[in-house]
């Protein structure tokens, strides 16, 4: 009954924006911090962005900061994902992750979270 279902892909020129959103559906929202993750083919699972269940915190990998904002909605049960000055090397599939009390730290550096999303590819061309 818990679902993640993210939006918001495609394929986007270099230079330029889209923004995710992951619905989250089936447990109390607020009680779980929030992460996006990506992984290009071949390549391990990287941690992008996460913000924390009291939405007191956010932490970003260093290749997207400043680029990438994440924010959150929690009468709406939604995380975004604000994606600008987009690269060639952010060309990847988009993962939504949830975990139960987690900060925006924590979803940096856990193997494993309660829940993930199906998935959303972003294609960045130059």
């Amino acid at each position: 009954q818990v679902q993640l279902v993210e939006s918001g892909g495609g394929l986007v020129q270099a230079g330029g924006s889209l923004r995710l959103s992951c619905a989250l559906s089936g447990l109390t929202f607020s009680s779980y911090g929030m992460g996006w993750f990506r992984q290009a083919p071949g390549k391990e699972r990287e941690f992008v962005a996460g913000i924390g269940w009291n939405d007191k915190s956010t932490y970003y990998t260093d290749s997207v900061k400043g680029r990438f904002t994440i924010s959150r909605d929690n009468p709406q049960n939604t995380v975004y994902l604000q994606m600008n000055s987009l690269k060639p090397e952010d060309t990847a599939v988009y993962y939504c992750a949830a975990e139960y009390l987690s900060t925006a730290h924590e979803m940096s550096v856990r193997r494993s979270v309660n829940y993930w999303g199906q998935g959303t590819q972003v294609t960045v061309s130059s």
